[in-house]
């Protein structure tokens, strides 16, 4: 995923040689040498991060941390602060400004680029929710926002897994009393501990008796009450080539050990935080949007929304030079299963595949019924690839196992899938939709119950 970076510093060299790293990995690099200027891009330009120096002249980075995460506008904007300064107090203090993050120089590469990538997927996700909001038009989106500074971080329910008890207790006794803290020293009861529980935050160590801890944190991310739970991991310097692939599964932060107390307490507030804005944020979609853009018997979104919401997307996917993926799905012979069972037995299919389609997709995907039995996902940030493996997900989600609605015997249904990629600034919505649905042919002309995808 890419993403534009905005690099604030009053050192020249300090500035070229993050500039070098970030675009070494295919960011867009936006740099600044003093808090105001910083502050006047933000204002000004689509940013998704900034990793902003401490010391400066005139305006420190605390000041201007504080003065982005005051401001309604900028206050959702990731910030990573990096200084020479070492002292825990220090990096306390940079989060408790409304820091996102905090890396001393000189800094580590695994580090930093770990970091950015988490910063990056919570920022789009961020935008989805708060583009969603404003595409309902009657969606309060100011008043989720002015939420962010009413969000209490405190009574957080947390859940430490680590097979080391005695670990786990200090751990504990560092969050205590302000949160409420659980801990489970057998990893494997992980799925069934979080299930209908509440937890707000896991904190897992990477040093579990064996367990793999990257396989507890994907068991906890393929449920769906769990999918969006923050997971901090408690990790030694040598394991941060698993610390890297675990931010690619989905894992939102780490800390290393000797864990510092203030640090921990201050990553973990930081990440409740989020959880609770994000609540906040799909409470006011959830709540506010009209009737009029859902679909009464799916609970989906209604065409009608999708092509307001489909323009919107595309124009800022290419703005940013950004992928972009279209779904449009059918179910195969779904004539034949109103005529043989009736349109009760019908509308309970349409029910039970959404339901399907909507807990196979990503969080920030949005899906949709396009109208009868057809149905569409626009997948933002993605590849072909990771295009591919979704529809796939959602292909064998419905095929593999049968319908039970009310039918003598559950109904064996399948679907067709075309897929079409944003690869070009002359995409408009129409020849999106256009391609998908030559690729949705194809599917059905080859076979049914299949992909296919119809590159530009």
């Amino acid at each position: 995923m890419t993403a534009r970076v905005l690099i604030v510093d009053d050192i020249p060299t300090n500035v070229r040689l993050l500039e070098a790293r970030l675009s070494a990995e295919y960011y867009d690099v936006v740099t600044a040498s003093s808090g105001r200027e910083a502050l006047a891009i933000c204002d000004q330009q689509d940013i998704d991060i900034v990793l902003l120096d401490v010391m400066m002249p005139e305006m420190d980075g605390f000041e201007v941390c504080q003065q982005l995460k005051g401001n309604p506008k900028t206050q959702h904007l990731p910030v990573l602060m990096i200084t020479a300064l070492d002292q825990a107090s220090d990096r306390v203090r940079g989060l408790e400004v409304g820091a996102d993050d905090f890396l001393t120089k000189p800094v580590d590469d695994v580090q930093l680029m770990a970091r950015v990538k988490s910063l990056v997927r919570l920022k789009s996700l961020t935008d989805e929710l708060r583009a969603r909001a404003m595409t309902g038009q009657q969606i309060a989106i100011e008043d989720a926002l002015r939420a962010m500074d009413k969000i209490n971080t405190t009574g957080g329910a947390i859940l430490v897994i680590d097979t080391d008890e005695r670990h786990a207790e200090r751990i504990k006794s560092y969050l205590t009393p302000e949160h409420d803290v659980d801990i489970l020293t057998n990893p494997a009861d992980a799925v069934f501990q979080v299930t209908g529980a509440q937890y707000e935050l896991a904190l897992v160590s990477m040093s579990l008796s064996d367990f793999d801890p990257l396989r507890v944190c994907s068991q906890m991310r393929t449920l769906e009450h769990t999918r969006n739970l923050p997971i901090i991991l408690i990790a030694d310097d040598a394991d941060k080539p698993k610390v890297v692939r675990a931010l690619d599964l989905g894992v939102n932060d780490f800390i290393s050990r000797p864990v510092e107390r203030n640090e921990l307490a201050a990553r973990v507030r930081t990440q409740i935080r989020r959880q609770r804005y994000a609540l906040e944020l799909r409470q006011s979609v959830n709540n506010t949007m009209a009737l009029a853009v859902t679909d009464d018997m799916t609970g989906l979104y209604n065409r009608r929304y999708f092509d307001r919401h489909l323009g919107v997307m595309l124009g800022k996917a290419q703005e940013l030079k950004r992928d972009m993926a279209l779904m449009i799905l059918d179910i195969d012979h779904f004539k034949s299963v109103n005529d043989s069972h009736g349109h009760d037995i019908g509308d309970a299919v349409l029910k039970e595949f959404s339901v399907r389609l909507k807990r196979n997709i990503r969080g920030v995907d949005l899906a949709c019924r396009f109208g009868g039995e057809e149905f569409v996902v626009l997948m933002p940030d993605i590849d072909i690839r990771q295009a591919e493996a979704v529809a796939e997900r959602v292909r064998q989600s419905i095929s593999d196992r049968g319908f039970e609605v009310g039918s003598a015997r559950p109904l064996s249904v399948t679907v067709s899938a075309g897929v079409a990629l944003n690869e070009s600034a002359a995409d408009t919505p129409e020849s999106l939709i256009k391609r998908a649905d030559v690729a949705l042919y194809r599917a059905k002309r080859e076979g049914r119950n299949r992909v296919v995808f119809d590159a530009a």
